[in-house]
């Protein structure tokens, strides 16, 4: 629990947040950040080919 205190102690959230604002779209960098990373995650999981892939289709 100790740990928790001080990696937020790290963070200062006394300012205020940055955003971004394109026509009626309006998101905050960290959410922003959020969705790239679960783009890049999904995206990730259709081309990157999975371990034992290659010795299936040898052995078929």
């Amino acid at each position: 629990m100790a740990f928790l205190w001080s990696l937020a102690s790290l963070i200062s959230l006394e300012g205020k947040g940055h955003y971004i604002h394109w026509h009626f779209i309006y998101l905050s960098v960290a959410n922003f950040i959020v969705i790239l990373l679960m783009v890049l995650v999904f995206l990730a999981a259709l081309f990157v080919p999975f371990p034992g892939r290659a010795s299936r289709k040898e052995s078929k």
